[in-house]
């Protein structure tokens, strides 16, 4: 049988979620006042995700929900509609905007579901319209499904707005390896996106990846368009496949300063997709969008 822990101790910052099966082989660790991120996940007993001390959440972002945008937006600024907005930057070096605007905020306990095979739990935000930059209402769910295998995250954002809005949306996972250097990530892709010294997409090049990518000993922060929506991570304790319901998805890796440790992440957009539109897409008044990860050991 699956249990829910809900831990709340405001005066020491903590606010989150416990989710385990009664033989302790699945857990999952989902920090609600950190936009709802999945800090730890357990599968059929092998470790995913864990905390990535001494590297803190303001610097990693670790599986934080990257809404409205992805990535970067050069300067905070762009324009929607034949109207200029500006976003606070919050990666000073570069001067970008960086990662959204949930990744920090408290989701609500809307439902949760235990069964003997699975849990499952609904989070909800809402913004009443007054982000600096973006002015716009919406409302975000986070629906996590916990097996002992498997772990799906269905998002549903819905315009609670009377204007039409821009937006990307991407997550943000590291994943654990005993050795990364022996580790590969399965990924078939023809483009790849060319940045700049800040990191603001200035071309896509053709390449070409069928085979898998091997991580050895290189240090990535790399955007690549998909030609297909499932990636898979092969690692020497386990394997996953991670599944997108968005079939247009690009896929950004990174290796952190933290050892055995690589983000994998599926998005719909890339860098600085608010002013060059690649992958950005637009919700209407009263409008939903949802998108599946789906993610699951082989």
């Amino acid at each position: 049988m699956y249990h829910i822990k809900h831990i709340k101790d405001l005066k020491n910052s903590l606010n989150f979620l416990e989710i385990e099966d009664s033989s302790k082989r699945s857990y999952a660790k989902i920090q609600l006042n950190l936009g709802g991120s999945l800090q730890e996940l357990i599968l059929s007993n092998h470790q995913l995700i864990k905390d990535l001390h001494p590297l803190t959440y303001s610097n990693t972002y670790a599986s934080a929900i990257l809404f409205p945008f992805v990535n970067r937006i050069a300067d905070g600024s762009y324009v929607f509609e034949n109207k200029t907005h500006q976003l606070d930057i919050n990666q000073k070096e570069e001067n970008n905007a960086l990662h959204g605007l949930v990744y920090n905020k408290t989701f609500e306990i809307i439902d949760q579901k235990t069964t003997p095979e699975k849990a499952e739990v609904l989070l909800r935000y809402e913004e009443r319209g007054h982000s600096k930059g973006f002015p716009f209402s919406y409302m975000i769910d986070l629906t996590y499904i916990l097996s002992k295998d498997s772990l799906d995250l269905n998002v549903t954002i819905k315009n609670t707005d009377t204007k039409t809005f821009p937006f990307t949306i991407g997550w943000h996972p590291y994943f654990i390896s005993q050795n990364l250097s022996k580790s590969a990530v399965h990924f078939k892709s023809y483009q790849k996106c060319v940045f700049d010294e800040r990191n603001i997409t200035q071309r896509i090049d053709k390449i070409a990846i069928d085979e898998p990518f091997l991580i050895e000993d290189k240090s990535l922060d790399d955007c690549f368009a998909l030609d297909s929506n499932e990636i898979s991570f092969e690692t020497p304790q386990y394997n996953f496949t991670l599944k997108s319901s968005e079939k247009d998805s690009f896929l950004q890796l990174y290796t952190p300063p933290h050892p055995n440790a690589i983000a994998i992440e599926p998005t719909t957009g890339i860098s600085d997709s608010f002013n060059n539109g690649m992958g950005l897409k637009t919700l209407k008044p009263n409008e939903t969008y949802h998108i599946n990860w789906n993610l699951k050991l082989i």
